[in-house]
């Protein structure tokens, strides 16, 4: 059996596998060592979390068979995309793709606070009322379709690699789950992490209910996109202690982390200000 076949029969297997493993690393390490006092119990939020997991995973068994890795496949098979033809070294490829797809999802990120019909669909993912590794994995099955349909057009422009899908896959699903961690590191280990990959102490400020801070610090793998292009802020005004997550506007338990409610949040309120919109602080809808 060849390494594409490997790949492509066990791809499931190979993303959730360190996803779990993450998941329970990093749970373990928020309870040992919490960053913040929680709003709500894991009770009240975990099931719910957990359950939009379980529907998007199965959703896109249904929609996506193949998901990525299988796009990256066929692609192949057609000689489409720019690098389909390279002759570029895949010691070399194969990182260099992991970064461009990485810049794509952060391109993404700041589409879906910049659009305002994509904010309504990414908002669910900012009404946690608190912050932890389960946010990592909360976003909207909308969200979810969307982000695979992009991910399928900078695969068939691009053209890379299949082992580099599949790697980029595993590796934004476990920073996902380690950035939103409510874990406690020393500031000395958090200054030099963050030059190399988004810390939760980074990201966290992207989950703030202030407005200015909700647009900065985007990225979720690689925290250079962020330097780059003006969208870094350091930390919170508040402190990470005193800050409030969430955005305006949905502050009751039972929509913000219920079920049903995360489900139709998209569907409720108005759009007639948006976050990319909000970018001074002390202004409000």
């Amino acid at each position: 059996m060849s390494m594409d076949d490997i790949i492509f029969n066990n791809q499931a297997t190979i993303r959730l596998v360190p996803f779990f493993l993450v998941l329970v690393g990093m749970a373990v390490w928020e309870t040992v060592a919490p960053r913040r006092e929680r709003q709500l119990t894991r009770l009240a939020r975990w099931p719910h979390n957990i359950g939009i997991v379980v529907i998007n995973t199965l959703l896109v068994r249904v929609l996506f068979p193949g998901a990525a890795v299988g796009m990256a496949f066929y692609v192949e098979s057609r000689g489409w995309g720019l690098l389909s033809h390279s002759t570029i070294s895949h010691w070399i490829l194969v990182p260099l793709c992991v970064v461009i797809l990485d810049f794509a999802i952060y391109l993404q990120h700041v589409m879906f606070h910049a659009v305002p019909l994509l904010w309504r669909i990414h908002r669910m993912h900012h009404a946690d009322l608190d912050f932890d590794v389960t946010t990592g994995a909360r976003f909207h099955p909308v969200e979810i379709i969307l982000s695979m349909l992009i991910k399928f057009a900078v695969i068939i422009t691009l053209a890379p690699p299949a082992i580099a899908v599949l790697a980029f896959e595993v590796i934004l699903n476990a920073t996902a789950m380690f950035n939103h961690s409510n874990v406690r590191i020393a500031p000395v280990i958090d200054r030099v992490l963050r030059w190399f990959v988004v810390t939760p102490d980074m990201h966290r400020v992207h989950h703030s209910i202030e407005d200015d801070e909700t647009n900065s610090n985007f990225g979720f793998n690689l925290p250079w996109w962020d330097r780059l292009f003006g969208t870094y802020r350091d930390q919170p005004r508040a402190g990470h202690e005193g800050m409030t997550i969430g955005i305006r506007g949905f502050s009751e338990p039972r929509v913000c982390d219920g079920l049903i409610g995360m489900l139709v949040m998209p569907f409720s309120g108005n759009i007639d200000s948006y976050a990319i919109n909000r970018r001074q602080w002390g202004e409000r809808d």
